[in-house]
């Protein structure tokens, strides 16, 4: 019986027509003189790994891939590095981050002034009246950390309208140019689920959160196809560079989606899509009817999951608290989408063979999704359905159990605590950070934790979660000994949450997540061993090669 297995292991892949004509299969490419972190439990570390048709065809050690070496064989001596399985990011948006890449970088800037600059240099380059773009800034990293307004924007960059969205994605600044052109004025009304911040007076500061960024979007250019397929296409490479083999995208509309397929049956995409659908009725109706697609063309896309809001992001006091802000006692955030939204999408999901992630990270946002999936499922019982919520930060205890029960996975973003932990405790006090970021009250619990990292919210090296997870401190170390330590995953599971869990979260681990004979052979190089360096050392580690289906995508510079 054992000897059986075995076999059954090794073959895993391998066509039917070839063992029926009794042929010994052989490997395109052994992986030897590597420490090999698997993500497969029967054996988390290996010596060697065979590769035959883009798949595992055996992991164990050296003599065993060699004895599968055939003339045409490849065979790649890494000198002693490491070897881990291709890492997927559970929560990204992928177009978004071809944008970022080409619009104003607003990222790390440490004042207004700072921004004021960036976006003024871009301006000087640009047509006159056209659109100048941009993202990244954060009001907690400078000084004054108020919400900034339009006037001196609106002074150095006159003749072009300009907006330019904060690092969460949940608000956004236009100068007085954007203004007029979205047609903004004192008497536009807050839209539901949205903010428009005010000056004394009652006009427009230029500041949009969450649904009202919308008032402004309306008025800027929409990208053509075409800019939608640079977008996705930089995106990829730009994912590559780091390690990832795969991308959970949170939210993709329809464009998205036809290119995506367009660059999926043309063999373009060399990478793993797991489309979310946006929240839009016509595009989710339209896939409700076709249904899902699940490890499409080679491997590279899945559309099988909607995207859903139930509220804001914490930075721009936009998350919905059960409780009043501690540093703004007259708010507490927004629902961007009404309960019975979520409730409604999810029924007809689970009629249909979709998954529902929501995006919450307020304790009353969390618990909207809660109550809303606990609704579906009790009108649909779905064995595993796999419903997630994305982000899942700010959780109050008597919900940190329910994720459990109700068979919902907690997809978390490990690089958010790490960039939020220096001012979150005055938006929530003392006693709701304790339900903040909480991976170890949720991993007790018996569910799993996808790690990923929000792109373009947080940089794309998927190892700044890593250390996150496996510290909870910044790069430069801090808090000495972690804040709120007892929250940290071990190293095991922070490998896991950016492969296998991820993979899991996303319908996958069949055929991804970990170094299994049978699996999709993905897999990452790198310069020194995450799983045993000290933590601090961490993020110095550099990725040499990228491999999807056991093609080399991407390789560094010597």
């Amino acid at each position: 019986m054992l000897r059986l297995i075995s076999c059954c292991l090794l073959f895993a892949g391998i066509p039917a027509v070839a063992l029926a004509q009794g042929a010994t299969p052989t490997a395109d490419l052994i992986v030897t003189n590597a420490r090999i972190y698997t993500s497969d439990d029967t054996r988390p570390v290996v010596q060697a790994v065979a590769v035959a048709g883009g798949r595992v065809l055996f992991a164990g050690n050296a003599a065993g891939a060699m004895a599968l070496k055939g003339a045409a064989t490849r065979v790649l001596d890494l000198g002693g590095r490491t070897v881990i399985p291709g890492m997927i990011d559970a929560h990204g948006h992928v177009a978004g981050l071809g944008d970022a890449l080409h619009i104003v970088d607003l990222t790390g800037t440490m004042s207004y002034d700072e921004v004021v600059a960036r976006v003024a240099e871009r301006a000087k380059n640009t047509p006159k009246g056209e659109w100048v773009l941009g993202r990244g800034w954060d009001q907690n990293d400078w000084g004054d950390t108020r919400f900034p307004t339009h006037d001196k924007m609106s002074a150095a960059v006159p003749d072009h309208p300009v907006y330019i969205v904060r690092v969460d994605g949940h608000a956004g600044l236009a100068n007085l140019k954007a203004l007029q052109a979205a047609g903004v004025i004192a008497a536009t009304q807050d839209p539901s689920g949205g903010h428009i911040e005010r000056t004394a007076d009652g006009s427009p500061s230029g500041v949009f959160v969450d649904n009202a960024q919308g008032l402004v979007r309306r008025a800027i250019p929409r990208q053509t196809r075409d800019d939608v397929k640079r977008a996705i296409l930089d995106a990829v490479r730009e994912a590559q560079r780091w390690g990832l083999t795969g991308v959970h995208d949170a939210g993709a509309g329809a464009t998205a989606l036809d290119v995506y397929e367009e660059l999926a049956k043309a063999g373009q995409l060399k990478f793993r899509l797991y489309a979310m659908i946006s929240d839009n009725a016509p595009t989710i109706d339209a896939w409700f009817k076709r249904g899902p697609l699940m490890d499409a063309y080679n491997g590279s896309l899945w559309v099988r999951s909607i995207k859903l809001y139930s509220d804001g992001a914490l930075g721009s006091r936009g998350a919905a608290l059960l409780e009043p802000y501690s540093d703004d006692p007259r708010n507490t955030g927004l629902l961007v989408s009404p309960p019975a939204h979520i409730q409604d999408v999810a029924t007809r999901a689970l009629k249909t063979g979709f998954q529902v992630n929501s995006h919450a990270i307020g304790d009353r946002g969390n618990r909207v999704v809660l109550d809303a999936y606990a609704a579906a499922l009790k009108a649909v019982p779905t064995a595993d359905h796999r419903f997630r919520v994305e982000h899942a930060q700010i959780l109050n205890f008597d919900d940190v159990t329910r994720f459990a029960s109700l068979g919902v996975i907690p997809s978390m973003q490990a690089s958010h605590q790490t960039s939020d932990m220096y001012w979150a405790g005055a938006r929530l006090g003392e006693q709701r950070l304790l339900g903040a970021y909480a991976w170890r009250s949720l991993l007790n619990t018996g569910v799993v934790v996808p790690n990923g990292s929000d792109f373009p919210v947080e940089q794309v090296n998927p190892l700044i979660s890593f250390h996150s997870a496996v510290s909870r401190q910044d790069a430069r170390d801090w808090p000495p000994g972690g804040w709120y330590p007892a929250e940290r995953m071990t190293r095991e599971e922070a490998l896991k949450s950016i492969t296998i869990w991820a993979a899991h979260a996303g319908f996958q681990e069949k055929v991804l997540g970990s170094l299994s004979p049978g699996k999709y052979a993905d897999f990452v190089v790198l310069d020194q061993d995450i799983m045993r360096v000290p933590a601090e050392l961490i993020l110095r580690t550099k990725v040499l090669q990228t491999w999807v289906g056991g093609a080399r995508v991407y390789e560094a510079a010597p």
